[in-house]
């Protein structure tokens, strides 16, 4: 890959432009900043345990603070005599009188009273007021609170389905190959963080399908620009996973649960606290089985028979598609001490199997062919606020991960999706037919690979004053892949080695303005990626068997920069917008492959670059008596050059044509991406909630000619294998003591709609996906002692064709019951 001194001037020249138009609006302020001060302390409930998430605010103005895991809060105001307003749900409201003086600091300390009248468990008012400081920020943000779902047979991956703007791409059921699109952005683009840090780093057996929600605390969805502790390699936005933290209350949780296709799933967690020392521990672990023996009757399977005459479509109940995983998060540390607010030593280990029942399209069933996943992975976290001096703040989040993926793939028989071996005419006789390579996918082979991977993120925060903050991040990724044919063995020394290692450094300057009303981000970073491949080979020479290998080495590195706005327009109504320009490297998995998901290598990849666009805004909640409103809208504009992306079927005469068992990714070209999201939340008297979301865009190839000069005849065609169009409908209504006092009753219903898709180039008929209307209901009964919870879903009600990549098909009806049990205060 070639410098190129002139992109980086020019890079450099946009990056201090727009510093200097940051400081052009941001500096002004600082005069009125100045002439501040603040109040500080600690909100707790009756038990004297701190409550996290409790809003604080100035009344009649529009200063608030949230407090932190601790209960702690900083609210700074201009000087003045305020009532300061304490609020969180299922509790009543705190309030003190306190008269801010210039540059001083006041006390105000809460402790809330339960409210039965306000005990309510909706996700959706619940924590409603952290929402909304994360989401006008100036990203496009979406927060996916996860208590109620937690009670529920949901994954991760539903909860993330069902929001505004995220469409998850899923190969068949729980286990299969997952991607995750947000509004036309996918694959490397897009970011997936559990604390922070890639969720690859932890394996594919640590995954979004496998960690339930009861093990999460909220989910934070961004499309586009990143905040400083997620600045890495990214552009199409991320998903970071926050993960239980709070051991201010010693609880124990455990649930299980069964449901159709013999599939069974539990977790138990557990955290507590030692009240004078500060140590603390968190312990979670998850166990998942199922047959994923749903049938499928749609255009993608198939049937041939002796004759090699093809049944199109041919109801089958799939096979050799058994997924089991366990795994367990152990984490043992000290909080809220003198010298750290958190510093935990965590190990994670994590086991799957799962057998891989077709190609990339299910045209062609397999058997035997199975993969097994493992890893090993050790962690550090620290945070401190306050290092050193006021205002500075160190977050360190460092993992070592040892990865190992076993496939297998022997069985030389092809066979039919009935599950019998296929037959073909051969001398006149009906013979049994053979693959071509004595594995289902080709060759038979038996492989492992073995993965080291060091990946750490440093981020140093300053506040240089009331509403300004500066943060340095340094990010450090490292992978290092074996690839070992074990079918085949070789000696050590001829086993191909691949490296990749990539280093981000970015700058962030964060500022509040014009009292509160104008919120700014500013980002700058710098990438650098080095990959290197060594493959040994023997070679004859003069009938001498000599050991050579071969190197290939690359390096690129690139400049990235990005900015926010929020702007309070007028009462609970905010303008967001949000840009960015910046690249993307290739991934180890697009470069290299990865055999278990039927992705080939491709080492020709080159970097991609977006241009990205938001503007949108907020509105709400506002409050009519007994309703209660929000309303969110953001209209996008990518820009993607050399976009990176699963190379999709092209010039195919027929069905069959399309009916393939692997791909890789290339580089595409020139796209864009052009369209909206908006949604709807509607409240009424703390018991019904219905939310009403939309995402639709126009995801077009825009390259005119090719490498040759030649006219491109998909301009400006939609790019296949992508969803454009999707609608979301969540209501849920809660009731109050049925069967028993002090019980509550939550029933749900859940309905999505995917416009239809073509799989191939030009959208010939056979090739749409046609569009999908899926159904849910559930129920949840928790009763009166608050630790058991009882709950059911129907998923699919009324069993519909779901599709996903390449036409996959997904399971159909399902009904699943689970039971959740709560221990609190223990010792």
């Amino acid at each position: 890959m070639m410098f190129n001194p002139g992109r980086k001037i020019k890079n450099k020249i946009s990056c201090w432009c727009l510093l200097a138009i940051a400081v052009f609006f941001i500096v002004p302020s600082y005069a009125q900043s100045v002439n501040t001060g603040s109040v500080a302390g600690v909100v707790k409930d009756e038990d004297g345990a701190p409550i996290g998430g409790a809003t604080v605010s100035a009344e009649n103005t529009d200063f608030l603070a949230i407090t932190d895991d601790k209960g702690k809060f900083t609210l700074t105001l201009p000087v003045g005599k305020y009532a300061i307003v304490c609020s969180f749900v299922g509790y009543k409201d705190g309030r003190k009188e306190s008269n801010i003086r210039a540059e001083k600091s006041e006390s105000a300390n809460f402790l809330l009273v339960k409210d039965d009248d306000k005990s309510m468990s909706e996700v959706v008012v619940q924590g409603m007021t952290k929402k909304r400081n994360l989401e006008t920020q100036g990203f496009a943000v979406a927060m996916i609170e996860t208590k109620e779902a937690s009670v529920r047979n949901l994954t991760t991956n539903e909860l993330l389905d069902r929001s505004v703007g995220v469409r998850v791409r899923q190969n068949g059921g729980i286990g299969s190959r997952v991607e995750y699109n947000l509004n036309g952005m996918t694959g490397s683009t897009v970011g997936l963080f559990i604390d922070g840090i890639e969720i690859s780093t932890y394996g594919s057996s640590f995954n979004l399908n496998n960690i339930p929600p009861s093990m999460i605390e909220r989910i934070e969805v961004y499309k586009g620009v990143l905040p400083s502790h997620l600045t890495g390699d990214y552009v199409g936005g991320a998903i970071n996973v926050v993960m239980k933290k709070d051991a201010s209350q010693n609880n124990i949780t455990a649930a299980v649960s069964y449901g159709s296709f013999n599939t069974f799933q539990s977790d138990i967690g557990g955290i507590y606290r030692h009240k004078k020392t500060g140590f603390s521990t968190r312990v979670s672990g998850f166990y998942t089985y199922t047959d994923n023996s749903f049938t499928t009757w749609g255009r993608s399977t198939t049937y041939v028979d002796y004759q090699g005459i093809v049944t199109r479509p041919f109801r089958a109940k799939r096979f050799n598609n058994t997924y089991k995983s366990i795994g367990g998060r152990f984490e043992f540390g000290f909080t809220d001490v003198k010298w750290a607010d958190q510093f935990f030593l965590g190990y994670n280990v994590s086991d799957t199997y799962s057998e891989i029942p077709h190609g990339t399209t299910m045209a062609t069933p397999y058997v035997g062919r199975f993969t097994e996943f493992q890893a090993h992975v050790a962690s550090l976290n620290y945070n401190k606020k306050d290092l050193f001096v006021k205002g500075l703040a160190l977050n360190v989040n460092a993992v070592y991960s040892s990865r190992s993926t076993y496939l297998q793939d022997t069985v030389g028989w092809a066979y039919n999706w009935d599950g019998t071996i296929r037959e073909i005419i051969q001398y006149g006789e009906r013979v049994k037919l053979k693959t071509s390579g004595g594995g289902q996918q080709g060759a038979k082979t038996i492989t492992r690979v073995d993965r080291q991977i060091m990946n750490a993120r440093t981020n140093l925060g300053y506040t240089i004053y009331a509403g300004h903050r500066v943060s340095l991040n340094h990010k450090l990724e490292r992978t290092g892949r074996d690839d070992n044919d074990l079918l085949n063995p070789i000696n050590k020394d001829l086993v191909t080695v691949s490296t990749i290692t990539k280093n981000i450094v970015s700058f962030n300057y964060e500022a509040q303005t014009l009292k509160n009303r104008l919120r700014t981000n500013v980002l700058v970073k710098y990438t650098a990626n080095k990959t290197n491949q060594v493959r040994p080979e023997i070679v004859n020479e003069g009938g001498v068997n000599k050991l050579v290998r071969h190197n290939q080495n690359g390096f690129d590195d690139n400049w990235g920069y990005g900015a926010t706005v929020s702007y309070q327009l007028i009462d609970k109504l905010f303008i967001i917008a949000s840009t960015e320009n910046s690249y993307v490297m290739p991934t180890e998995e697009q470069l290299y492959g990865h055999p278990e998901n039927n992705i080939l290598p491709n080492l020709d990849l080159s970097p991609e670059k977006n241009i990205n666009y938001n503007l949108g805004f907020r509105y709400g909640m506002l409050e009519f008596g007994k309703h209660k409103l929000s309303f969110y809208a953001n209209a996008f504009w990518r820009n993607g050059f050399n976009k990176i992306t699963r190379e999709a079927v092209d010039s195919v005469q027929t069905e069959n044509d399309a009916d393939i068992q692997t791909t890789r990714f290339i580089n595409l070209g020139k796209t864009q991406s052009r369209g909206f999201e908006t949604e709807i939340i509607y409240i009424y008297n703390n018991r019904l909630n219905a939310s009403f979301n939309v995402s639709r865009f126009n995801a077009l190839y825009k390259r005119e000619t090719d490498a040759n000069g030649a006219k491109d005849d998909r301009y400006n065609l939609q790019i296949p294998n992508e969803p454009f169009f999707t609608i979301n409908t969540n209501i849920q209504y809660r009731i109050n003591n049925v069967f028993q006092k002090r019980s509550i009753l939550n029933v749900y219903y859940n309905t999505g709609y995917v416009a239809a898709f073509a799989t191939v180039w030009r959208k010939p008929s056979w090739s749409v996906t046609p569009s999908q209307f899926a159904h849910d209901i559930g129920a949840s009964y928790r009763f009166p002692n608050e630790k058991l919870v009882v709950s059911i879903d129907v998923k699919n009600l009324l069993n519909a064709e779901l599709y996903d990549n390449f036409a996959v098909q997904k399971p159909g009806r399902g009904i699943y019951l689970k039971l959740n049990y709560t221990i609190n205060k223990f010792l």
